[in-house]
């Protein structure tokens, strides 16, 4: 908040072009591995490739506003090549739960998912699979499970960003969905894993970080 409004502050007294972006929760393949959309796509490839047992979550119920950086980064560039500064909301406006993107990402390994149980005895178990991304796994498998160490002291329940403001002044709009944001980061998170999961099979002592 001080960044934001010591921004202000020197544009308005000073006429320093300069500009706010408020970004909401920008993801690729570049994403920390200990950020929750990362941890799920690692967290499930591995273990589609039996490098990891489970998936351990916090409030799967959560809502948040996920972009693409690469749309975000795009809408930086756009807001600094106006004649006048100004601040910008940067988001899509459409919110999922931490378990549509769970269910989402399970779906990009050919691996359908049934939700069980409420709170902190909900599990998600194999419904299905098809294709060959998923030879480790089994039908009824528990793949996800709560873990209340995740839980935050201070959790926010929902991230909606409005970007009216971007689309009215500069015709932005995101050009990559949620379901295309999560396929390329399966597909980065599961080409590494398959590279663990043949060093190991054929007798080399790989290290696959696991967070548990």
């Amino acid at each position: 908040m001080y960044a934001c409004w010591i921004t202000v502050n020197y544009r308005e007294a000073y006429g320093i072009y300069a500009c706010n972006g408020i970004l909401f929760n920008h993801e690729s393949p570049r994403r920390g591995e200990t950020f929750v959309t990362r941890k799920i796509t690692r967290g499930m490839a591995n273990m589609a490739q039996g490098l990891e047992d489970c998936l351990y979550m916090g409030n799967m119920s959560a809502l948040r506003d996920w972009g693409h950086a690469k749309d975000y980064v795009r809408m930086q560039w756009m807001m600094l090549q106006q004649d006048k500064p100004q601040d910008y909301v940067i988001a899509t406006g459409v919110q999922y739960s931490v378990r549509e993107f769970i269910s989402k990402t399970a779906q990009q390994l050919g691996i359908s998912l049934a939700f069980e149980g409420e709170g902190v005895n909900e599990v998600a178990k194999v419904a299905s699979i098809t294709g060959d991304n998923a030879p480790a796994l089994e039908v009824g498998q528990v793949v996800v499970k709560i873990d209340p160490r995740y839980f935050r002291p201070t959790e926010v329940e929902t991230l909606l960003g409005d970007p009216s403001k971007a689309k009215a002044n500069l015709g932005w709009v995101p050009e990559i969905t949620l379901v295309e944001m999560v396929q390329e980061m399966v597909a980065h998170d599961l080409s590494k894993a398959k590279q663990h999961a043949l060093l190991k099979q054929h007798g080399y002592n790989v290290a696959v970080g696991v967070e548990r």
